[in-house]
């Protein structure tokens, strides 16, 4: 587990006592586990042990982790302070799934943890109830001509957009790419070590790799890091991070008004073009690279053609 995560799992709300070595030892075990056991992504890891974190810091600051100490109160307490500073349905969710995902493994490792589990529910929500949330043409256009001169580094903005709009890749996977993972002459991508731990090979669209030569021959730093996209720290260069990804995306969303978009609206915008072009579920989901079409399932409500095909007459209407 690493230095970041240590500290993203700090304490909130005025907070500022440092995580105990005993707590960050714990979520060491627990990150281990996540890894090896249950293979999770290192993004799902960090976040799950964040929460952990939190709430070991509740109950266990300045002293030793006895799981056994804990109670059902003490759960509850935690996620009502915790949705005291967000109050969403999505934020209820994954409280309690990292939760449950911490208390199974402490199981393996001959806990009890009935009781304390009993309190964990998740709210109520309906499956494919909302719609994805998509950019429209006039708004792609005015995303892309946002990255002028006049903006810092606008090359660099300009082929992160456009790595997520042209091909789906999440942050994450913008910040993992490596020149090396360029193959010009075939005009392909390779992903490696994405969300579901494979490897992908990927079209590499003709607007796409025009902006990244570009910027990779007018923008980037002089380095001898291998990653695409590299950000200078004193004399060191290192890879720009997920959370940086999402935020030239956010930014450049916040200055054309689309104060409610992030990098993922940008996979949405991608699979949405695809149905309204006539793609299949299928295609679209070997395009984002889900594991399960369910994933993919939500995609199917913005198909207005095929929809308008479902609903039966009604009746009267053919006299």
């Amino acid at each position: 587990m690493n230095q970041i995560t240590l500290q993203q799992a700090a304490p909130r709300a005025g907070q500022s006592e440092a995580l105990s070595d005993c707590i960050i030892e714990e979520l060491r075990r627990y990150d281990e586990h996540l890894c090896d056991v249950r293979g999770l992504a290192a993004g799902t890891r960090s976040h799950r042990c964040l929460i952990v974190g939190r709430f070991l810091h509740q109950k266990f600051a300045g002293c030793p982790v006895d799981i056994a100490k804990l109670h059902p109160e003490d759960v509850r307490q935690f996620i009502a302070d915790q949705l005291d500073v967000r109050r969403t349905p999505s934020n209820a969710s994954q409280l309690a799934a990292a939760l449950r995902s911490y208390f199974r493994y402490r199981t393996t490792c001959g806990d009890q943890v009935g009781s304390v589990m009993a309190v964990i529910t998740n709210p109520v929500h309906w499956k494919l109830a909302s719609l994805p949330r998509a950019l429209k043409p006039d708004e792609i256009e005015r995303l892309l001509n946002s990255f002028t001169a006049v903006h810092r580094w606008p090359k660099y903005g300009y082929a992160i957009v456009r790595c997520a709009l042209d091909m789906g890749l999440r942050a994450g996977e913008i910040a993992n790419l490596m020149i090396s993972d360029i193959d010009w002459r075939s005009g392909t991508v390779t992903l490696r070590g994405t969300k579901s731990l494979r490897q992908d090979i990927l079209p590499l669209p003709m607007e796409t790799g025009q902006a990244l030569a570009d910027y990779l021959e007018h923008e980037r730093p002089l380095t001898s890091n291998p990653a695409v996209f590299v950000r200078c720290l004193g004399w060191r260069d290192q890879p720009i991070t997920s959370m940086a990804i999402q935020k030239v995306i956010k930014r450049a969303c916040c200055r054309i008004g689309l104060m409610h978009f992030s990098a993922h609206s940008l996979r949405h915008t991608l699979a949405c073009r695809l149905v309204e072009n006539g793609s299949s579920l299928k295609e679209v989901a070997d395009v984002l690279r889900h594991r399960s079409l369910n994933t993919t399932l939500i995609y199917a409500k913005l198909d207005t053609p095929k929809l308008s095909a479902v609903p039966l007459p009604w009746p009267g209407s053919g006299s």
